[in-house]
């Protein structure tokens, strides 16, 4: 048999074009593509290479970035011809997915190239608005069922796309854990840390809330935001409503320096509405903070309550509040927690996730073998 060129000769690495956001774009596709990345980037099997959705202009015209539409144009204009000339030299198509109008942006350009130009594709989808997205959207679900392979991070989505009759695989996020360095928190201090871009599906304010009631019970408690967002003014304005001392907003805190923020903190707080597999939980069990969060979209699946943290319901302030102050009177709890936290990263090493992406390249490249035609 003799393979087409989608399909690499043994002794060649596989090459895959990763279609995602540079971490210019601060979030969870980006810090996931860009740890894929710096993985692969030894590995004797697979040569993979990023295909940014927000190719950087040339400097003259960087300044139009700050204006909506003429961004997109932009971006757009820029995107297309990068597509085709780096899916090109690709086996494997690699796209990273969010929802709504960043689908048809990003994803779909990348899915109608890869078709294009013969390449099999596996779309990474990662949004926990997907109930509503795929709703809403028979171009997402057409796309969704066309290509080759679909690959979410968690059960959550799995079970979403299953609903749509959709087929996914579940191939979770990964964990540094040498960066994401464990140590236990002896004594457990008040001090919280919540690391979600400040943007209202994440609901930092029911955080903000819920620090009002833990230092009203321990007042030298300490709150740390770290990340950036639409509702960067709204959040200051509310700790200064309740009065709240000790609150630090950090900013955009780059993925490379992320881990200085879980190793000074001894809690983890967050409170979702809307959230899938957050990277975020992950960096904290292998931190060793104990971990409070809402029970919204995929993180049950990977914070299971009472085991490796505590579940409350969304957008309930005093739940969270409770909950805090719990593991502050409970340290034996609190250790418990992170310890089993701890053991379950074990899951999102590298080491297990990268058998499960080289799988499924190879076995698309497989796939698109076909024998050469008979000559008489």
């Amino acid at each position: 048999m003799v393979l087409t060129r989608n399909s690499p000769p043994a002794h060649r690495r596989l090459n895959v074009a990763i279609v995602a956001p540079s971490t210019r774009i601060l979030g969870g596709q980006a810090v996931q593509a860009e740890r894929l990345l710096r993985a692969w980037r030894e590995d004797g099997d697979v040569n993979a290479w990023l295909v940014p959705i927000n190719p950087q202009p040339p400097g003259p015209l960087r300044h139009l970035l700050r204006v909506k539409y003429l961004r997109t144009l932009l971006t757009q204009a820029m995107y297309w011809p990068l597509l085709l000339r780096d899916i090109g030299r690709a086996d494997v198509v690699h796209v990273f997915s969010a929802s709504y109008a960043s689908f048809l942006l990003a994803p779909l350009p990348a899915v109608l190239v890869a078709r294009l130009l013969g390449r099999p594709v596996v779309l990474n989808y990662r949004s926990g608005e997907a109930p509503d997205h795929l709703r809403r959207s028979a171009i997402a679900r057409g796309t969704l069922q066309g290509v080759d392979s679909n690959a979410v991070p968690s059960r959550f989505l799995q079970d979403v796309f299953k609903g749509f009759g959709i087929e996914a695989g579940v191939i979770p996020n990964i964990v540094d854990v040498e960066r994401f360095r464990f140590r236990r928190r002896e004594p457990l201090r008040p001090a919280i840390l919540c690391t979600r871009n400040l943007e209202p599906m994440y609901n930092v304010a029911c955080t903000v809330r819920a620090f009002r009631l833990i230092q009203d019970r321990h007042p030298e408690a300490t709150l740390t935001l770290a990340g950036a967002g639409s509702q960067d003014a709204p959040l200051r304005q509310l700790a200064g409503r309740l009065g709240l001392r000790n609150v630090r907003f950090a900013g955009r805190v780059p993925p490379d320096e992320i881990w200085r923020c879980y190793a000074e903190a001894d809690i983890y707080l967050q409170t979702p509405d809307i959230d899938n597999m957050p990277s975020s939980v992950l960096e904290a069990f292998a931190s060793g903070c104990p971990v409070v969060s809402t029970n919204a979209g995929g993180v049950p699946a990977i914070l299971e309550d009472g085991v490796h943290g505590l579940l409350v319901s969304r957008n309930d302030h005093e739940a969270a509040a409770a909950a805090v102050l719990r593991l502050l009177d409970d340290p034996a709890l609190a250790r418990g927690l992170a310890d089993a936290a701890r053991a379950s990263c074990e899951a999102y090493r590298w080491e297990a996730v990268r058998a499960q992406w080289l799988g499924l390249y190879t076995g698309l490249v497989r796939q698109a073998a076909i024998p050469a035609p008979t000559v008489s």
